[in-house]
């Protein structure tokens, strides 16, 4: 059967009968895969990069051949330097050729743990003290740039390091600007000094000593073999890092490479947008195209928030005749505003869509307008990456998440504890629960492991991915709500505890509750629901202003803040969040309808529907056919369910 053939379920189990998993997946380590791919094509071009959107053209390009070599350099420089197996480098890098060497060199000779660089030094401290890595790697000293001076204020707090690692930039300026770049990285480097028992290295000096050819140590890889230690928790909350192997990294792009084997092989071209601290641009922009020797764009050092990158991505994908990219809703709401007429975007196939809910109405309106289409998908970082895709020459079902990848399960399953007790029926809404190669070993801390597994009746584990769905009888998922209450803004995952615990240390607030209210552009901001001692002591303005000091994270600030006598509470006395996120809803409804409609036209009422979660159920009352074409229209911007009465 042909891999280009998967258009159905039955396809994609067919796959798996004819094809077993262990004769595909022949690789023992990440650094085998990319190797495998630069000996069968040494001078492809494997790297495009470019410091600013709007001046591409000046790109720095690095062969498979080169590739390798830096990678095989960076693996030798940590054996050098002491570190065995199980040791961990800590990375807090942008997008750029180097955070590759890093990645994939640390995962050849040790562990590798990716730190978001927006984090606040306080968090990344955290992160790195929980891991008690040995060496941290971050851009060298630089005038706008924030890292080092991030780091630099925690180093003394972090008696586990024993190597800083810096990585210059200046060399990617190009002419008269980049002579001057360099002059001013090196004055900036010669100015570092670090704590007692600490040791400097500038990482391009470092590892042009080493040896590029092969590596200078012995590794056995098992299937326990740690390659990777990814954070799940987007850009706030509280530090969960997932413990990742080879196999789980090369099992899941393997997966996702051959349910879209047509659309992914070694003649494409991949244009990496989303940070390489994140399990998507990890392993969709980075290992995979490596794994079958396809060419990566990185768009800038900030990806699709590079100066430039939107403005001009139409004319990128044209340039570099890009064929596939993967992005965030927001990333393609952005693109609805930037002309496409004129370019040749015919090498472009298909985009991907994960880590938020696509709004039906930006799905359907990208479309119609570029021609190309989006795979809407899901997965998670205790996943490894992706779990479930629509199909590329498949049924198209706007809103669903897609099929199951191949060789890992994937189902709804009503639980009591950590037991499943059965399968749901078709279109039952449960918990989402998955198996398979590319399932992480859990969370670095062990107490975070608590309600992560559960188990079958035949004794098999299961990880709980904490969201709730239903699967229809085509076998496609629709997610219907969470278990674990994330706010999900842009892409980025919030813990609501992060601003709760903020707002409970003012005198005046008892209890508080954060959720996601509705937006357009964002799927979901965070806005705050409070319980106060006494509404006579503190008004809203004081404590948007009382949040924005004490929030830790920018992204989680809440957006508005609502003051009420008592917060709605379940009969065990948690608060009952759904009640919350239906006020929004129904708020984000009647305010748009304000704008659109005439007075007392519409009706909503709002309720927990079997099958879809939380429903908004419209009444539209003396409207003409115009104002509810352009009203639905406008709600089809966002991701909460609804439907209307007639």
């Amino acid at each position: 059967m042909s891999l280009q053939a998967i258009q159905t379920r039955e396809d994609l189990e067919r796959l798996e009968k004819e094809r077993p998993f262990e004769s595909l997946c022949q690789f023992e380590s990440t650094y085998e895969a990319i190797r495998t791919s630069a000996h069968l094509r040494p001078e492809k071009t494997a790297l495009s990069f470019f410091l600013n959107g709007n001046d591409y053209r000046s790109v720095h390009t690095i062969d498979y051949q080169s590739l390798l070599q830096k990678i095989t350099q960076t693996a030798n420089f940590f054996h050098r330097l002491g570190l065995q197996c199980d040791d961990v480098v800590a990375f807090i890098l942008p997008n750029m050729p180097e955070t590759h060497y890093v990645l994939w060199g640390g995962e050849a000779r040790c562990q590798i743990l990716a730190i978001n660089p927006l984090l606040e030094p306080g968090q990344i401290r955290e992160l790195i003290a929980s891991v008690d890595a040995k060496a941290v790697i971050t851009m060298n000293p630089m005038s706008r740039l924030d890292l080092w001076p991030k780091l630099d204020v925690i180093l003394p707090e972090l008696p586990s390091v024993q190597h800083v690692i810096g990585v210059d930039i200046a060399h990617y300026v190009n002419g008269a600007k980049g002579m001057a770049a360099r002059l001013i990285q090196s004055s900036q480097r010669k100015k570092i000094t670090l704590p007692a028992g600490k040791q400097y290295y500038n990482f391009t000096q470092a590892i042009t000593k080493e040896n590029g050819n092969d590596l200078m140590f012995d590794r056995d890889y098992t299937q326990n073999t740690i390659s990777s230690l990814f954070c799940t928790g987007g850009t706030t909350g509280l530090p969960k890092i997932a413990r990742r192997t080879h196999r789980n990294e090369l099992a899941n792009a393997r997966s996702l490479q051959m349910l879209n084997a047509d659309i992914l092989n070694a003649n494409k071209v991949i244009l990496g947008g989303l940070p390489l601290f994140h399990v998507n641009g990890a392993l969709a922009t980075g290992l995979l195209p490596f794994m079958i020797g396809a060419s990566i764009v990185i768009a800038t050092p900030q990806g699709y928030r590079g100066e430039g990158v939107i403005s001009r991505f139409w004319e990128i994908v044209e340039y570099f005749r890009v064929s596939a990219f993967s992005a965030v809703p927001t990333v393609y709401s952005a693109l609805m505003n930037i002309p496409i007429e004129g370019r040749d975007l015919s090498s472009l196939e298909v985009g991907i869509c994960g880590a938020a809910p696509m709004p039906v109405e930006l799905f359907r309106s990208f479309q119609e307008r570029t021609g190309i289409k989006i795979l809407e998908g899901y997965g998670l970082t205790e996943g490894t990456c992706v779990s479930s895709i629509n199909l590329f020459h498949g049924q198209q079902k706007i809103g669903s998440i897609g099929v199951r990848l191949p060789y890992q399960d994937m189902v709804c399953a009503v639980v009591d504890a950590d037991r499943i007790v059965r399968i749901c029926e078709t279109d039952e809404i449960g918990v989402l629960a998955i198996k398979g190669p590319n399932i992480s070993l859990g969370y670095q801390l062990e107490h975070q492991n608590k309600d992560l597994w559960m188990t079958d009746e035949h004794g098999d584990t299961w990880l709980n991915t904490g969201d709730l769905a239903r699967q229809d009888a085509d076998g496609y998922f629709w997610l219907t709500g969470r278990k674990k209450e994330l706010i999900v803004r842009g892409g980025h995952n919030i813990e609501p505890k992060l601003i709760e615990e903020s707002l409970c240390r003012h005198p005046a607030v008892n209890m508080a509750a954060a959720v996601g209210k509705p937006d357009a552009h964002a799927g979901e901001v965070p806005v705050c629901y409070v319980q106060i001692s006494d509404a006579t002591t503190i008004n809203v303005e004081e404590l948007l202003t009382f949040a924005a000091k004490e929030t830790p994270e920018k992204a989680a600030i809440p957006k508005e803040i609502h003051m009420v006598e008592e917060l709605p509470l379940t009969a065990v006395g948690k608060v009952f969040k759904p009640q919350l996120e239906m006020q929004e809803i129904e708020r984000c409804i009647l305010t748009l309808a304000t704008h659109n409609l005439p007075d007392n036209s519409i009706k909503v009422a709002m309720k927990q529907d079997p099958k879809h979660g939380i429903l908004a159920e419209i009444t539209l009352i003396g409207c003409d056919a115009e104002q509810q074409a352009i009203f639905r229209k406008e709600l089809g911007a966002y991701t909460f369910k609804h439907t209307f009465i007639k």
